[in-house]
């Protein structure tokens, strides 16, 4: 429990956790008010619950930020020698680390996915928008796992790279860009990116379900939860493997 309280002192006693929390609910919910604002014109689409978390990768990019931020500023700033010092199991103070990150942060995906359903529900009221059966619970509530799992596979590459920027980079290169341009690889696009750990995120909330390319695929949701948690948890091992060997 020291471990644990020592961490959440270091992580919360700075401001960026408080701004990127901040920023991670703003964005996706604000954002998803003002397509609420525009839908329901003539002609335009049905929607469901799962349409209401088009935009919560925004808030998941933000929670990356302030995972990787909370272990690459220590390396920056030299703090995590005295942990180590302190802590002479690597493993468990990494550890200790990881739980009071993704405890925030599955904190943040819950108001996330309830808030952005909410905001337009309230804003575009549609009986197809309650929550009736198991694919929209998963979609809304499903939002706190995923975002915890985000944070522990930031986590893990932090661990690995340390510096801010690189982490930050690599991070946020991969997940907006490089998932995306996998697929237009000719021939075997489409299978590699129905493995790609985000593309699993989003076919565990159930974003764009219905999108042609996305009927047929390896995995039910919860197994592509189970392979994203897989993927993170081995980042997470890979990290802390490597800072057993490194010098702090």
């Amino acid at each position: 429990m020291s471990l644990l309280e020592a961490e959440r002192i270091k992580l919360f006693t700075t401001r960026s956790p408080w701004w990127c929390g901040l920023l991670a609910i703003a964005l996706p919910v604000g954002l998803t008010a003002l397509i609420a604002t525009q839908a329901g014109g003539p002609g335009s689409a049905e929607f469901d619950a799962s349409a209401t978390q088009l935009l919560t990768g925004l808030g998941r990019s933000v929670v990356m930020v302030m995972a990787a931020l909370s272990i690459t500023s220590e390396y920056r700033f030299g703090t995590i020698r005295a942990t180590f010092q302190a802590v002479p199991n690597r493993t468990s103070a990494l550890l200790a680390k990881t739980a009071v990150t993704a405890v925030p942060a599955a904190l943040i995906g819950a108001v996330v996915g309830f808030g952005s359903w909410a905001v337009f529900r309230l804003i575009h009221p549609d009986p197809a928008l309650a929550l009736d059966s198991a694919a929209d619970w998963r979609a809304v509530a499903g939002q706190p796992l995923v975002f915890a799992i985000t944070a522990v596979l930031s986590l893990g590459v932090g661990i690995l790279i340390r510096q801010t920027a690189g982490a930050v980079a690599v991070l946020l290169v991969y997940s907006l860009l490089v998932e995306g341009l996998v697929g237009l690889i000719p021939k075997i696009g489409d299978d590699i990116q129905h493995w790609m750990p985000f593309f699993a995120a989003d076919r565990f909330i159930g974003v764009q379900a219905d999108a042609p390319g996305l009927q047929e695929l390896p995995l039910g949701p919860w197994g592509y939860l189970a392979y994203f948690a897989a993927i993170a948890v081995a980042v997470l091992a890979a990290g802390i493997l490597s800072a057993g060997r490194r010098d702090a």
